[in-house]
């Protein structure tokens, strides 16, 4: 399933294929402002709605983290009743101390084992997010810097164009003025 980002930036794909090319080009086309201008506001649109599917994702990072913490909290409660339980037998005092000791060691290694679990999930959720987000940018820069390109080499080409327009009328006029020079000098001598 792709996200609404994916699907806008195809939207677009498919628009510029479907785009007229320019006369005499094979690679400019004619695009329509106001469609690719709609188009990219859809996709400013959506941007921050794929954002903060990212954000809850990161946020269940710190749920997984809160109920690792419970858990070993719990555990350390329940060490620390039985320790004190232990304690209060004075015969197997020894023995509770070094039975408490353990359970706390367990208790701390399960709940650090899940904290760092926690950390590593959400580490690489945080990193596919931003991998992915990074490529949509990077989608939209090129398709950006593509339209860029376009609409210089149109703009390029028509003033090549009037250039060229412009070369020929003043040949032509110049090829005139002998005549018109000619003409007036006979009104002269008449």
């Amino acid at each position: 399933m792709s996200s609404k980002i994916e699907q806008i930036i195809e939207e677009i794909e498919e628009y510029i294929d479907g785009c007229k090319p320019q006369t005499l080009s094979k690679t400019n086309i004619i695009v329509n402002k106001e469609e690719i201008e709609e188009l990219l506001r859809e996709l400013r649109m959506k941007t921050p709605e794929e954002i903060k599917r990212y954000q809850k994702v990161l946020a269940n990072r710190d749920a997984i983290l809160a109920d690792a913490q419970a858990k070993a909290d719990a555990i350390i409660k329940e060490a620390n009743i039985h320790t004190s339980e232990l304690i209060n037998e004075h015969e197997i005092m020894q023995q509770a101390y070094i039975q408490a000791n353990e359970i706390m060691a367990a208790a701390e290694a399960e709940a650090q084992r899940k904290l760092d679990a926690a950390t590593i999930e959400a580490n690489n959720f945080r990193m596919q997010a931003m991998h992915y987000t990074d490529d949509m940018l990077g989608n939209l820069q090129n398709l950006i810097h593509k339209t860029m390109e376009s609409h210089m080499a149109k703009y390029e080409s028509m003033m090549g164009s009037l250039r060229s327009f412009s070369d020929i009328l003043a040949n032509n006029r110049n090829e005139l003025a002998p005549a018109l020079n000619e003409e007036e000098l006979s009104d002269l001598e008449e």
